[in-house]
């Protein structure tokens, strides 16, 4: 039987500010630790290394405001290195996977060092399972939280600049001993700050249109601000006199002393709650990892198993697990930042190099050239980590390992075939219906989670009255935020099946049905846009049967379809 693949279509409504919010809460929060761990490192040397990590910061970012181009549709490590070697592109996924899970734990751990409470680590993996739980019902009213967190915290970080100004004349900073080896060890140490900028080229397959623009307005101003900010701050540390420790928590003494206790603590407040942001922002980020991996089948189809609310129950337990078995084995800051650099670090040079060498990618010489440039510095850092670092690399193997395993499982497993329903349904996609409109047109749309035939029937009676005989069936297959899902995919045995039902039950009543299929986090929002797309005039629903706490946390879907809903178009709620 052939197998039916279907375009995906991904509405584009992420705007550069929104963008540029979701890459600060990654992006922004190095600076809550960079600072203490290259003051650890260096002491009154670290301005020198900070300094050249700002400098490669800038680069890098520049970097990814042309990959982010080139790929309008992907720019993520997967989605982009997958067009030279899908080989490669699942190492990179692998590589990006370590780096959220490191990502989780030093991020939740730090933040509760800013918290300044006793046992750390226990109140980092209570919290990590916590998060755990609220995403198994797949929270998506958390983004503009996100955003305020991530606005709040960088005026925090500004003001905090501004008060440090008037003591630069006192800082006490001192050149590095010539050891070069020395030397670039420590600048590997503090690397970490380039990690965020992988989360912005995630994103470009539901930006805004012209993605360039889009994605370099998101991308520039949180450049600045990472890598400019950082390095001023790290400047302002040596003017604080005997500092010693603080590895954890450097901007609550930068608070302390150049404003005030008061200030440190709110300062903490706001870079511990950014840092729980990115906790949980990098746990959606794991899931949706593993859920896309499974459907190009790399992962085992476990791997894309939904609960009743949409989300991947065992991707979501990984992506909980791991980070805690993490931090039961390392709870030291400096160790866990080791672990993180080699993931990420190795994520951006696979897809910086494989950018620079993609030559069915049109780019002006001085881009590839400096694609090209950064891609070496960075496995240059990459190989320093895995030889110096020997833990790091041993997690990174184990990672690759596993994901590797897991990998030729999935190959060896014989998926079970589409039910023999789908030989008799032709299921279509939005703008395939939309082509199919003069011959089949209909001012109705049955919205469907499952098979329903009392509201089948309520349709029926509508599209009659109207005098009409034909009808839409929209069923949305929900999946976790993933802004990388491939782009051709095979809608579910379970879409099918409820589609063909309905449209057999449609018939029974004389009536034409065309099923159509979506894909995505939000149904709600997608089937307002079939309704506009498809110029109907009644969208017909059955009748919620989520609890008010899950449509607190994961959202109303008659409420959002009735928010994106066009004023003439009716909403038909059956019960």
């Amino acid at each position: 039987m052939a197998v039916m693949i279907k375009r995906v279509e991904r509405p584009r409504e992420l705007k550069w500010y929104q963008a540029g919010a979701m890459l600060y809460g990654d992006w922004g929060t190095s600076k809550a630790y960079v600072l203490g761990i290259a003051f650890a490192l260096a002491g009154h040397a670290s301005w020198f290394f900070l300094g050249f990590m700002s400098l490669l910061v800038a680069l890098v970012g520049v970097c990814y405001t042309i990959i982010c181009r080139s790929y309008p549709d992907g720019g993520g490590v997967y989605s982009s290195v997958k067009q030279r070697s899908q080989t490669l592109a699942v190492i990179g996924a692998f590589l990006l996977f370590a780096n959220f899970v490191v990502t989780v734990a030093l991020s939740v751990l730090d933040a509760f060092h800013y918290f300044n409470v006793a046992n750390p680590e226990l109140w980092a993996i209570g919290t990590i399972l916590f998060i755990g739980l609220l995403n198994w019902v797949g929270p998506s009213k958390g983004g503009n939280i996100a955003a305020a967190i991530a606005v709040f915290a960088s005026l925090a970080a500004i003001i905090l600049f501004v008060f440090t100004v008037p003591h630069l004349k006192h800082v006490e900073l001192q050149l590095p001993a010539l050891n070069w080896g020395r030397n670039w060890a420590t600048f590997v140490g503090i690397i970490l700050a380039i990690s965020g900028v992988e989360a912005i080229a995630n994103m470009t397959g539901i930006m805004v249109e012209p993605v360039g623009k889009t994605s370099r307005r998101a991308i520039v101003p949180v450049l600045i601000e990472v890598s400019i900010l950082t390095f001023l701050l790290g400047l302002a540390m040596n003017a604080i006199p005997g500092l010693t420790g603080h590895t954890e928590d450097m901007l609550r003494a930068l608070g302390n002393h150049f404003i005030g206790p008061w200030y440190g603590k709110l300062i903490s407040i706001a870079f511990g709650f950014l840092l729980l942001s990115a906790g949980n922002t990098a746990i959606s980020a794991m899931v949706s990892i593993q859920f896309t991996l499974a459907k190009d089948r790399e992962l085992p189809p476990i791997f894309l198993k939904l609960n009743r609310f949409g989300m991947p129950w065992f991707s979501l337990i990984v992506a909980t697990a791991v980070p805690v078995i993490v931090l039961i084995i390392e709870r030291d800051i400096m160790h866990l930042a080791a672990l993180y650099a080699i993931g990420v670090v190795g994520a951006i040079a696979l897809n910086l190099a494989t950018s620079a060498t993609n030559f069915s990618v049109r780019l002006k010489v001085w881009e590839r050239v400096l694609l090209a440039v950064c891609a070496v510095i960075t496995i240059f850092i990459e190989l320093t980590i895995a030889i110096e670092k020997r833990d790091a690399l041993f997690f990174a193997l184990i990672i690759l390992g596993t994901g590797f395993a897991l990998r030729h499982a999935a190959k060896k497993i014989a998926l079970a075939p589409m039910p023999e329903l789908a030989s008799e349904v032709n299921v279509l996609t939005v703008a395939e219906a939309k082509e199919l409109a003069s011959l089949y047109k209909s001012s109705a749309l049955v919205a469907l989670k499952s098979f329903n035939p009392v509201l089948l029937q309520e349709a029926a009676l509508h599209v009659k009255a109207m005098g009409e005989n034909s009808v839409y069936l929209n069923y949305v297959e929900e999946t976790p935020p993933s802004p990388e899902l491939p782009t051709e995919l095979e809608p579910s045995r379970e879409s099918v099946e409820v589609l063909a039902k309905a449209q057999g039950e449609m018939e029974k009543h004389g009536i034409t049905a065309v099923p159509i299929w979506q894909i995505g986090e939000s149904p709600g929002r997608l089937i307002a846009r079939a309704a506009q797309d498809l110029d109907v005039k009644t969208v017909a629903i059955g009748a919620t049967k989520r609890s008010a706490l899950i449509n607190l946390l994961r959202g109303d879907v008659l409420r959002t379809l009735a928010h994106n809903l066009r004023r003439d178009c009716h909403l038909l709620i059956v019960g």
